[in-house]
């Protein structure tokens, strides 16, 4: 995949995913709002991996490198 998630983005997107994977862990509640903080890993990854399938799909890009 082609790169597609620029600077800031991409510095948001690591910081979100880390925050929500760290709350995740060190929460002790249960049930479905608990486990939905691993929602954090989509953000986290595409940040990592600069790319996000989503903008691919509707032909956005944040990166200003060509």
């Amino acid at each position: 995949m082609a790169t597609n998630v620029g600077g800031i983005d991409r510095a948001l997107r690591i910081i979100i995913g880390a925050v929500l994977l760290v709350w995740f862990v060190f929460d002790s509640s249960t049930g479905f709002w608990h486990w939905a903080k691993l929602i954090g890993i989509v953000p986290l990854l595409t940040g990592l991996m600069s790319t996000c399938p989503v903008y691919s799909l509707f032909g956005a890009n944040t990166c200003t490198r060509k």
